[in-house]
């Protein structure tokens, strides 16, 4: 019998993966933009002829041409319906290519790579869902024969722990897990080598180690590092440098003779486990493989360090009574009161300091300020936060979307408002510019409001996204926005929920016109309740009404409301009767909310006053 995967790491022995499955595709004319898994039932010869020749480079390891053949990325293609044919296959074909070489020690390995979109915490796919998505790409490799899995180019932990838990509940086979690091080092989400490394040591898995994005002159430098927190077996496989653009042609600067000059530096740094990701051909392997026979027999095993685990540090949170004022208050059980003020269009805010400060005096605890509402070029409302907080104090509720800017940004916006006094914030995902003034500018959406949730709960408790520790936690009081009467009220809610355990500690609804609506709703999230304050809009006219109704997302009149106005209008009291029904509005929710935000229509806060007075 062969040795097995385990016994060939147990003896110390160097072992070779194949290089790039997709750089050799491309090479064979196969377009960058066509799915390369579903090659595996149109063009199988052709997946056969790769691994053929990597095998005949002297490739000890072939993996799977089945990388990006889970659910979520084939339904982009609209081939979702094909993934266990198309991983049974990609397993069957390599298990072919190893029977018509009889004489070598060939092992097949399943490659399963990232599913493609965001997982808890980052976005709102559940963790077992995820696992749910990497056990069905498992099971069809494992029906198709492979000797090991090869979980790899990962950029999220808690997305590579649950593709291994998937492959757990399925089999004792060997795993390898690999993460992707940046030329600094570090995960793309910043995660630094000691974090990933302990965290990858501590999985049920028989090797750890790295693919892809960089070249060996960074991997060798990380690998150095992860030595410090395992004494697991290490896989290198790096890419064959930076792709370069040339004629249109995706080109791979690192030559087969550099990679080898580098995978022997490698070896003698305790890599056990060797092999190429983008840009590597035969031609690289064939180059390492010759380093890999020179050394196999008389290189020295280095002396490991001991292993230091990297523990994150538990940081006390702010309480929430320090937190801030309109926390305090709320954590006290008292009734509180926001008016959203919308920030200016020009870069003059006088007119809107002098509307803070009148609310201000008469005792308003917070001023909402709406983040680019419905996609508009206005004022940062950060700035606009720092000027009515410093010059004003009232406490200023920003709201933050994540429309505009990418998880970098984020966190440093996040870190400098809490800097300078901000400590109260809402959460939520943004509307979209097509909506807005800029219909074709680049939205960002890294995450939504449910991912935004974990980040600033992270931030909350002294780490940041890559679980790199900070010198001090922040302390925001965490609201997201909630919306009663969504059209899909079982995805609303389930995202409410989501963001309850993501960390939110109130709720602020979209402006209610239906009262039952909103009680079913609350009955709803009853084993999830968190303060709500009730979003309050005074109607100021018939046509205002028909506005809200018809083009304000998030937004349903009632027909006896609607019906109302029109009658008040006809009358000439369009706006006493809309601030009436605001009163009314308030007045019915009073017993089962903890505050209101009251909009000033048009800038109007005389009106939202009036309102106020309700409650």
């Amino acid at each position: 019998m062969l040795p097995s995967f385990r016994q060939r790491l147990q003896d110390n022995q160097l072992i070779l993966f194949d290089g790039g499955m997709g750089t050799m595709l491309y090479s064979k004319g196969v377009f960058i933009n066509k799915n390369f898994d579903v090659l595996n039932l149109q063009q199988p010869e052709l997946i056969k002829i790769i691994h053929h020749e990597y095998i005949q480079a002297g490739a000890q390891v072939i993996e799977t041409n089945t990388f990006g053949a889970n659910a979520v990325k084939l339904k982009a293609h609209g081939l979702s319906d094909q993934l266990e044919q198309i991983n049974r296959q990609g397993a069957e074909l390599a298990r072919q290519v190893v029977s018509e070489t009889p004489g070598q020690d060939i092992l097949v390995s399943g490659s399963i790579g990232p599913l493609g979109l965001k997982i808890e915490p980052l976005g709102p796919t559940s963790f077992d869902e995820a696992k749910a998505f990497f056990k069905a790409q498992a099971q069809a490799l494992l029906a198709g024969g492979v000797d090991l899995f090869t979980v790899e180019t990962f950029t999220s932990l808690d997305e590579l722990k649950q593709a291994v838990f998937a492959i757990r509940e399925l089999c004792d086979l060997p795993i390898i897990a690999s993460v992707t690091v940046d030329e600094d080092g570090r995960t793309p989400l910043g995660t630094q080598p000691k974090r990933f490394t302990s965290v990858l040591h501590q999985l049920e898995v028989d090797a750890i180690g790295l693919n892809c994005s960089v070249g060996p002159k960074t991997m060798l430098d990380v690998i150095q590092e992860m030595q410090n927190y395992t004494d697991k077996p290490l896989a290198a496989q790096p890419n064959a440098g930076h792709p370069r653009i040339l004629q249109d042609r995706t080109i791979y600067l690192c030559s087969p003779e550099y990679m080898a000059s580098y995978a022997r530096k490698l070896i003698k740094a305790g890599v056990q486990i060797l092999g190429g990701c983008c840009g590597t051909t035969p031609e690289h392997i064939g180059e390492i493989a010759r380093s890999v026979k020179a050394l196999q027999s008389a290189r020295d095993i280095p002396a490991r360090p001991q292993i230091q685990i990297e523990e994150v540090s538990h940081v006390e949170p702010i309480p929430q009574a320090q937190k801030s004022r309109l926390a305090a208050r709320i954590g006290e059980g008292k009734k509180v009161v926001s008016i959203e003020l919308t920030p200016p269009r020009g870069c003059d805010p006088t007119a809107i300091l002098q509307k803070a400060k009148v609310l201000h005096e008469r005792g308003i605890d917070a001023i909402n300020l709406p983040d680019g509402p419905r996609a508009s070029s206005r004022m940062s409302n950060q700035m606009l936060s720092v000027m009515i907080h410093q010059q004003v104090g009232i406490e200023p509720i920003p709201h933050y979307c994540c429309r505009d800017r990418n998880l970098l940004g984020m966190q440093s916006d996040l870190l400098g408002m809490y800097a300078v006094g901000i400590h109260n914030i809402l959460l939520v995902t943004g509307d979209p510019p097509k909506l807005g003034d800029y219909p074709d500018a680049t939205a960002v959406f890294d995450i939504d409001a449910v991912g935004l949730t974990n980040m600033v709960h992270a931030l909350n408790h002294g780490y940041d996204l890559g679980h790199n520790e900070l010198k001090q936690p922040t302390g925001y009081f965490i609201g997201v926005g909630v919306n009663p009467v969504a059209v899909d009220l079982a995805r609303e809610m389930k995202r409410y929920v989501y963001k309850v355990e993501a960390g939110a500690e109130y709720a602020i609804t979209q402006p209610i016109f239906d009262v039952q609506a909103f009680q079913r709703f609350l009955d709803q999230a009853e084993g999830h309740r968190i303060p709500f304050l009730a979003g309050i809009w005074p109607l100021t006219s018939y046509r205002n009404a028909e506005f809200m109704n018809n083009e304000v997302p998030g937004v349903e009149i009632p027909d006896h409301i609607m019906q109302r106005m029109l009658e008040a209008e006809e009358a000439g009291r369009g706006t006493q009767e809309g601030v009436k029904i605001a009163q009314e509005m308030v007045q019915q929710l009073r017993a089962d909310i903890q505050g209101i935000q009251v909009s000033a229509p048009f800038g109007k806060i005389e009106l939202a006053l009036e309102v106020v007075d309700a409650l």
